[in-house]
């Protein structure tokens, strides 16, 4: 059975037991539960779940897995696509190139560069292993700053160590420490869930905190940040920029101011896109509807409590 986004469907929902949860919105989905009884699995094709973890779904004690690990990948080069073209001056030189100037831009050196990762998770790490690569300092935030997250359980219970995008890091701290990580880094990159706790996590107070010329990097979801807050903190400082890859409202209207700010870089929530990535989600869905067919474990399970 297919569904549309609105949550129509071609067929009768009565014996539905699992689901492939796409673009379905939270409100389209609630409506699809009261009318699939057996429903017990929904696996979300994204790492987010804020559109399947309804109150609903929780009072059902519905089993949500998501996509986990798929992404990070290419988010990853992302992030430093961008601090790269930040820090060699891209930007600048592209407008000299249309304005046929002959005018080198200094650029600066990625050892000098501080990466500060909200979140690490599977995303935060992967950001964190090619950052430290490219020989950038690097201090993250965690939501328990003594634990292993996602794929580097595996990793630490088999060797005793941390996985290499943690392992490389200068510091991981909880989420107290945030003040101190916006305040030394250069380039702050989002890859925290969106949970009730981190919903307009950086907000006028975090913004106020952030280091002189520094560069906000969104590669999350867009409530994380108050974008009121962000538009105020890239026109009068103390920030240098934005790079923008998710809002609150998709698809970004036309008239969004963001559009004309000269210190930001807007991409249409592209940032997860390769060629990649359709056969490893496929992949993780198919592995994890064997395992629901013969009763073993699900990978990829989130807790109902955290929201991840």
């Amino acid at each position: 059975m297919t569904l549309s986004v609105e949550g129509l469907a071609d067929d009768q929902f009565d014996d539905i037991e699992v689901l492939l949860h796409g673009w379905l919105s939270a409100d389209a989905f609630d409506r699809l539960l009261a009318r699939a009884p057996r429903l017990t699995w929904v696996h979300s094709a994204s790492a987010g779940v804020e559109r399947a973890l309804t109150p609903t779904a929780r009072q059902r004690g519905i089993v949500i897995t998501n996509a986990r690990g798929v992404f990070s990948r290419p988010i990853a080069e992302y992030v430093m696509m961008m601090i790269l073209a930040v820090s060699r001056k891209l930007p600048g030189l592209l407008e000299l190139q249309r304005e046929r100037t002959w005018q080198p831009l200094e650029g600066i050196e990625l050892r000098d560069v501080t990466v500060g990762i909200v979140g690490l998770g599977s995303i935060g790490r992967a950001v964190g292993a090619l950052a430290t690569a490219f020989g950038c300092r690097v201090v993250a935030t965690r939501r328990r700053p003594g634990e292993a997250a996602d794929g580097a359980v595996a990793a630490r219970e088999s060797t005793g160590e941390p996985s290499f995008g943690e392992a490389m890091l200068d510091r991981v701290g909880g989420p107290e420490t945030l003040p101190a990580l916006l305040a030394e880094s250069d380039f702050v990159v989002l890859a925290a869930p969106l949970t009730s706790e981190t919903e307009n996590m950086i907000d006028a107070d975090t913004l106020a905190d952030m280091k002189p010329g520094s560069w906000l990097i969104n590669v999350a979801r867009g409530r994380l940040v108050d974008e009121r807050a962000l538009l105020r903190a890239l026109r009068d400082g103390p920030m240098g920029g934005a790079i923008l890859d998710t809002f609150r409202d998709e698809p970004l209207p036309p008239t969004s101011p963001f559009y004309d700010l000269p210190n930001v870089i807007v991409t249409p929530h592209t940032s997860w896109s390769s060629a990649r990535v359709l056969d490893r989600s496929v992949e993780l869905f198919c592995d994890n509807l064997r395992r629901f067919a013969v009763g073993e474990p699900l990978l990829n399970i989130v807790d109902p409590r955290q929201g991840y």
